[in-house]
């Protein structure tokens, strides 16, 4: 492999450090990163794991208070190791990041916390991934850095709002006590903007804007869902994928409005009082917000917008117009030796489930392996 470019420095933070050689730089320490790290372990490659966080979790740890996972402990677990909760019970997010902890410990996989990539470059038939920490020449790079992006996605109209309305996106949400007193506005009606507004209402008047994403009308702690739930997890495994009409058709759904609701039903909304407006912020009217053709008197908004994805670091050619990765089930479409575990829909409706990752992760590792058995011995 050629000689990487010479050393930069970053934010101030020397980046000089010796060039470090390793086969696979995975960049993310998600389930999505560990999955990929374990697939690669027992095929006996050499692969790190770098994450800027300081403790693997942490991104779970860091969601709003009451998050919880939509899936039942039983089906949470990741390749090896089962979730260590009550079988139809529902983790909370502490209890994911734990588990996520316990894992890369449990494998002894080999990651690199406090580690900041900044930038992903070609070098030769490989790459070189720079970190605040040093560099890596590689031969393959795995990015899983998250379902959907960490970048918010907050709507321009924001910015015309009157500054006394407090403004907080979904990833920046804890508890009803950060809004103070007053009416809020959830913008974003997919399954966690429906979860904060049914919240949020139990103190304050709220009023739920989006478009309807539909519901799945079983209460996820009932009964009846325990039976439904496997051949739920059917359909999303093998028949809504990316090789089916009807899955092609959700994926496109899913990727640009978000998921259907799931804890929360539309009757739980109404029981608490929701307002509930299938428009969006459509202008804003001497600062407040207007929805419906009406302004908006409202103390705070909370955009449950989601995030955009943001791979500008990435100097390599992989984005489509739609502005995510051109690749088929991880593997980039234009760049041998860049993959993708963890995106939304990668394969199928699961693959954003802790269920799903497990089996888009051991393909993206296999690709690996092929193609590491396609290289020449020198």
């Amino acid at each position: 492999m050629p000689d990487a470019p010479p050393a930069l420095s970053v934010d101030g933070m020397d980046t000089t450090q010796k060039t470090r050689e390793i086969e696979t730089v995975i960049i993310g320490a998600g389930q999505a990163g560990l999955s990929t790290g374990y697939h690669l372990q027992r095929r006996g490659h050499q692969f790190v794991i770098l994450d800027a966080s300081a403790r693997v979790g942490d991104n779970w740890r860091q969601q709003w208070d009451t998050l919880k996972l939509y899936t039942p402990a039983q089906y949470d677990g990741l390749p090896g190791l089962p979730f260590p909760a009550p079988r139809w019970s529902f983790p909370g997010k502490d209890q994911v990041g734990d588990y996520l902890d316990s894992y890369a410990r449990h494998f002894d996989l080999p990651v690199r916390l406090r580690t900041r990539v900044v930038s992903v470059d070609p070098d030769g038939d490989g790459f070189v991934v720079t970190t605040d920490r040093g560099r890596y020449s590689c031969r393959n790079v795995v990015v899983a850095t998250g379902t959907f992006g960490r970048t918010p996605r907050i709507p321009e109209i924001a910015s015309e709002l009157d500054p006394a309305i407090l403004q907080l996106h979904s990833s920046q949400y804890r508890r009803p006590e950060q809004l103070g007193a007053g009416p809020v506005l959830v913008v974003g009606a997919s399954h966690s903007g429906c979860d904060l507004a049914f919240e949020i209402a139990k103190t304050n008047p709220t009023v739920l804007a989006g478009r309807d994403c539909g519901q799945i009308p079983p209460q996820l702690d009932s009964r009846q869902m325990r039976v439904m739930f496997p051949l739920l997890l059917f359909a999303w495994r093998h028949v809504l994928t990316r090789r089916t009409p009807v899955g092609r058709k959700t994926m496109a759904k899913i990727r640009h409005h978000g998921g259907p609701m799931l804890r929360v039903k539309r009757s739980d909304l109404a029981e608490r009082g929701v307002e509930r407006v299938t428009s969006r912020v459509e202008s804003v009217a001497d600062g407040r917000p207007v929805v419906d053709g009406t302004p908006r008197d409202v103390a705070t908004i909370v955009w449950a917008t989601g995030f955009r994805q943001s791979f500008a670091w990435i100097h390599l050619p992989m984005l489509g117009d739609d502005g995510w990765p051109r690749e088929m089930r991880g593997a980039a479409t234009e760049t041998p030796g860049l993959y993708f575990c963890g995106l939304s829909f990668q394969y199928c409706f699961g693959s954003m489930l802790l269920s799903g990752v497990g089996r888009d992760a051991g393909f993206v590792a296999g690709r690996i392996a092929a193609r590491k058995a396609l290289t020449p011995v020198s």
